[in-house]
């Protein structure tokens, strides 16, 4: 990933904390040096002022900021990185120790100025390392929001090849139930097309919208508009129970995710065979308001289980992916069959937030 500049790091509160932090710092430590004066009752403001040595450090420390920077936008090795903070630890503390001289004088024996280097090589490797995690931690967050917005790219992604595998799937599927119509009635063929152009306008519209939200609502009428035309072929081996909760009319789900399960027991249950077959559509709230859940069921010869997982049909996977892909473990598909008892499908959507 391609580093990025300073001004891109929320720094003024870094910045806000660094004076904050060095300013209790002396306040503490000249606190400290102070108590056994405090203790008898006065204040060595000489000692107390010889602390003010510490404020130009502070001062050239935050040029270890555009310091880190520099070398991140290098890329260097680790050991070149190492050896440059090295050399500037170094000329930090030299000058540090011309500061002090400066300021006390040269006359100040050896060992007043060696624990002052010391400490100010530790301040300055302290800083550094601040500083360095200042800067992890902004890159940590900046490539947790990319790999989410990767992860919400290829989850759109590929809702959006579902969606264009739905799509194709249905029409081709449809109109193949008008094809085999008009050879057995011309005139319910006709009535069957211009229920097909509702249904299309359907698919249409939330392709041109961009949008792949529906209300149940709307998404039954779309599916009843559907079992009409299968009637029209299928006459009265199809009969159809629903069990509506008007309740749950209002509530979002994806578009088209209904229709393709009633589509599959039309396929399985009713075009193989010429007895008659009910078809049962059910909604229902659950879960105390919080899930959404359709039900689609025939009585016809039902499959076994195991083989519907190994199965290559296209529209119960894709619903299903299409839920995994939405809700996540929250939103599912059930599958209750066995052969000769029926098949039945029940799809859960949840309807409050994670």
């Amino acid at each position: 990933m391609e580093p990025k500049h300073d001004h891109d790091i929320p720094t003024a509160r870094m910045w806000r904390f660094y004076a904050s932090g060095w300013t209790l710092y002396l306040v503490l430590l000249t606190f400290t040096m102070q108590l056994e004066n405090l203790r008898h009752g006065h204040v060595d403001w000489r000692s107390a002022s010889d602390l003010l040595w510490s404020a130009p450090q502070a001062v050239i420390l935050t040029l270890v900021w555009p310091l880190g920077g520099w070398l991140e936008r290098k890329r260097l090795p680790p050991l070149a990185v190492f050896m440059a903070h090295a050399m500037c630890a170094l000329a930090y503390a030299s000058l540090s120790y011309l500061l002090l001289a400066l300021m006390f004088g040269p006359s100040l024996p050896f060992n007043r100025y060696v624990w002052p280097t010391l400490y100010c090589l530790m301040t300055y490797v302290v800083v550094t390392v601040i500083f360095q995690a200042v800067r992890m931690s902004h890159t940590a967050r900046r490539q947790a929001v990319a790999i989410q917005q990767a992860q919400t790219l290829l989850v759109a992604s590929e809702l959006d090849a579902l969606r264009s595998k739905l799509n194709p799937h249905f029409l081709f599927n449809t109109l193949h139930s008008i094809i085999a119509l008009t050879r057995k009635s011309p005139e319910a063929a006709e009535t069957a097309l211009f229920q097909f152009s509702d249904m299309l306008r359907y698919v249409l519209d939330t392709e041109k919208s961009g949008k792949d939200r529906v209300t149940l609502d709307e998404e039954l009428r779309f599916t009843r508009d559907y079992l009409e035309l299968e009637s029209l072929r299928l006459g009265q081996r199809l009969r159809i129970e629903w069990e509506l909760d008007e309740a749950a009319a209002g509530h979002p789900l994806p578009a088209l995710s209904l229709q393709p399960l009633v589509e599959n027991s039309i396929k399985h249950a009713f075009n193989p065979h010429s007895r008659p077959g009910t078809l049962r559509i059910r909604t229902r709230i659950e879960e105390g308001g919080r899930a959404l859940a359709l039900s689609v069921g025939d009585d016809g010869p039902g499959a076994d289980p195991a083989a519907v997982r190994q199965s290559n049909g296209l529209g119960i996977r894709t619903v299903e992916r299409r839920l995994q892909l939405e809700y996540g473990p929250r939103g599912g598909l059930a599958i209750d069959t066995a052969p000769g008892a029926g098949f039945k499908v029940t799809m859960s959507i949840p309807l409050v937030p994670a």
